[in-house]
């Protein structure tokens, strides 16, 4: 009998264990949270594809709904207002530039040289990988009703990779013993030929395929600092 009870103590002690065990390998899945999380990322998907393709004018919370084929109340509950919804896909679409931005620039042991020609390849493989978030990354900074938006979201940014730019071809001239060089506007003309270049490629989507934007930023580069960047060919 005693052996008995001390093997049923055992048995118990050993599936008492298994158990936490478990519980610590897995914890428990929020089933409810992610279906929510993936219900708000087809609704932001789908906004981001109807911006691209008609404007800002033409999308209701209505037509979100249809396009996702859900109701307007579900998209109602997670944004609230139609312009809850704008920032969210702003936001989105900030967030997804600078994780290639940070993979690109930002990744450690670059030099100064690197990083800047990080940079200029950032702009194209977005402008490549994501025809249709560049456009809407255009009509959101380009509509008079949703600039503000693009300023509080967009704006600091933009400015923020601008003046990393900077810093990096201060570096490159200071390192490189170049003098005469003029540092703002040349940081200030990449990041217009990047915007432009955005710009021509939601006005005329065949030229997305060109390299025109990244020989053109090499070519100043190049004139620059000709000992430090080469001339696409």
């Amino acid at each position: 009998m005693a052996q008995q009870k001390a093997a049923a103590a055992k048995r118990k002690g050993a599936t008492a264990k298994n158990g936490r065990a478990a519980n610590d390998a897995a914890p428990p899945k929020d089933r409810r949270r992610e279906r929510g999380e993936a219900s708000v990322q087809r609704i932001i998907d789908a906004t981001i594809e109807l911006i691209a393709e008609e404007g800002l004018a033409s999308v209701t919370m209505q037509r979100i709904a249809e396009h996702v084929g859900s109701s307007n109340a579900l998209v109602v509950f997670h944004f609230r207002s139609k312009e809850n919804l704008f920032r969210a896909v702003l936001q989105y679409l900030s967030d997804r530039y600078d994780e290639l931005w940070v993979t690109l620039v930002r990744a450690p042991g670059l030099s100064p040289v690197e990083r800047a020609l990080g940079a200029v390849d950032c702009a194209q493989r977005f402008a490549r990988q994501h025809p249709k978030w560049v456009s809407v990354f255009v009509v959101f900074s380009s509509d008079r009703k949703s600039m503000q938006i693009y300023n509080e979201i967009g704006l600091p940014s933009d400015l923020a990779y601008t003046a990393e730019a900077r810093e990096l071809l201060i570096e490159i001239s200071r390192s490189g013993g170049y003098t005469g060089v003029d540092i703002d506007t040349l940081s200030e003309s990449l990041n217009y030929l990047v915007h432009g270049a955005w710009y021509w490629d939601h006005l005329n989507p065949s030229s997305r395929d060109t390299n025109v934007l990244r020989k053109t930023m090499l070519l100043l580069l190049h004139q620059a600092f000709p000992r430090h960047f080469e001339l696409m060919r």
